[in-house]
């Protein structure tokens, strides 16, 4: 992973894209306007206040909303000075693609799927800027999880926030720039107490929020039980971000947490005890681990063109994985475990036979920046990749990921996440002005109906 330092977490964009004057101006452009309409008030502050006084602020957008020709986000294209085709023809020319390695990308058009874009698998059914989502490394897209189609929790500043989409009410739950004193002692267990966490990384899995820091903390959280039952720093190297942290259930159903560390290591920690049972190291950061459903294999991904397969309790290495030409960020597991996706800054997401891993399975291209986040839906029918901005991609596993859907919106994405049952996909924008949490809902024919028409 590349180096990143403390003054630029204040807003990671410039990471992306030619500061030379287009986001910055853009967003000047869209502050302006508002500001126009508010009688030179700043939007920019007034926009979380406002949201704030209401249970469906007007800076929300609902299905019905959106049928009737709002913008998802709430974005008043028609007070710019610009149409949304515009800006979104402009983005395309002028956004840059973070690369680690320069290597040619000249072949890589012949090996990418030919796909079809234009289906809805998932139609839009509510934005909130009630909570906003924010990240601390451009790298890192794993900070929001679902629960349930009602449930998501995801980062915001400093804090843990469970969003209820029932309720369309936000709530904390866990804030780390306070002091957090774990409540597990035991003999022997290596916790300590930790301050104003820059969290990294995230995930959420049968109530256990597990969040790795910046500077190599972890910290686990029952849902159901009051304070943080462990943190400590797995790590005290000078460049030791936790980059990834994976829950799952090893082959004798005990609940392990997987980290992936900036210091070439990857551990494992029983949740019971939280004791560290396993320590892998690797010749480069490992950016990404996670483990295959029946929680014999592990995917480890870093620094490196080339990913690796590893034995999972043990660490050894059972495969690689070539085809990748840049650093890879994502991975993520059939739930029928033969399948492997990897995503990478090369812009693609490939696909990988366990059986057989010899060569990828199919590549499937981004439309304009790395795949940052990849996932399955549960039931496996579909499979999400998100750029580190503007585009989500859905692909029918069923038609051989040929048909797709592409989510169209503007801001850096923090995260993507289908809930349990596969029937909601909920994206996470961070953005200054349109910071927001989009949700879809699967759609479902009625053959019926559809005959009749």
């Amino acid at each position: 992973m590349a180096q990143f330092h403390n003054d630029d977490l204040e807003y990671v964009v410039d990471e992306f894209y030619d500061m030379s004057g287009f986001e910055d101006d853009d967003d000047e452009l869209f502050a302006e306007n508002e500001a126009e309409r508010n009688n030179g008030s700043d939007a920019l502050d007034s926009d979380f206040e406002d949201d704030l006084e209401t249970s469906k602020p007007k800076t929300d957008t609902s299905a019905l909303e959106a049928r009737n020709g709002k913008d998802i986000q709430g974005i008043p294209w028609e007070r710019l000075n610009f149409s949304r085709d515009e800006y979104r023809e402009t983005r395309l020319k002028q956004y840059k693609n973070y690369e680690n390695l320069s290597r040619s990308r000249e072949d890589l058009d012949k090996e990418c799927l030919q796909t079809e874009k234009g289906k809805t698998f998932y139609d839009f059914q509510f934005n909130t800027r009630l909570v906003k989502s924010t990240i601390v490394h451009f790298q890192l897209r794993n900070l929001l999880w679902a629960t349930s189609k009602h449930d998501v929790y995801l980062m915001q500043n400093y804090s843990v926030m469970h969003w209820s989409s029932l309720l369309r009410r936000g709530k904390e739950v866990l804030n780390v720039a306070k002091p957090i004193v774990p409540t597990l002692q035991r003999t022997g267990l290596f916790s300590q107490s930790l301050s104003r966490v820059q969290i990294s990384t995230m995930a959420v899995k049968e109530n256990l929020v597990v969040a790795g820091g910046f500077q190599g903390e972890l910290i686990c959280k029952y849902l159901n039980q009051p304070g943080v039952a462990f943190c400590t720093k797995i790590t005290t190297d000078d460049n030791a971000i936790t980059n990834a942290v994976d829950v799952y259930r090893n082959p004798n159903g005990s609940m392990r947490v997987m980290t992936a560390n900036n210091d070439a290591q990857v551990r494992v920690f029983d949740v019971e005890k939280f004791a560290c049972l396993n320590r892998f190291s690797f010749d480069w950061s490992v950016n990404n681990t996670s483990v295959s459903p029946d929680g014999k294999l592990a995917a480890v991904l870093g620094d490196s063109a080339e990913c690796l397969i590893a034995d999972a309790q043990s660490g050894k290495i059972t495969g690689s994985l070539k085809g990748h030409l840049d650093y890879s960020f994502a991975s993520a597991w059939h739930p029928d475990g033969r399948i492997l996706a990897t995503g990478n800054q090369d812009t693609t997401c490939r696909l990988w036979d366990i059986r057989n891993l010899s060569e990828s399975l199919a590549v499937l291209k981004g439309r304009m920046g790395a795949i940052r986040a990849v996932k399955f839906s549960s039931d496996g029918r579909f499979m999400a990749m998100a750029e580190p901005a503007d585009f989500v991609h859905i692909f029918d596993t069923q038609s051989g990921y040929v048909h797709g859907q592409e989510i169209d919106l503007f801001g850096e994405i923090a995260g993507i996440s289908f809930s349990p049952d596969s029937e909601a996909l909920f994206v996470g924008v961070s953005d200054r002005t349109y910071g927001s949490l989009l949700e879809f809902n699967r759609r479902h024919y009625n053959r019926y109906v559809d005959s009749i028409f």
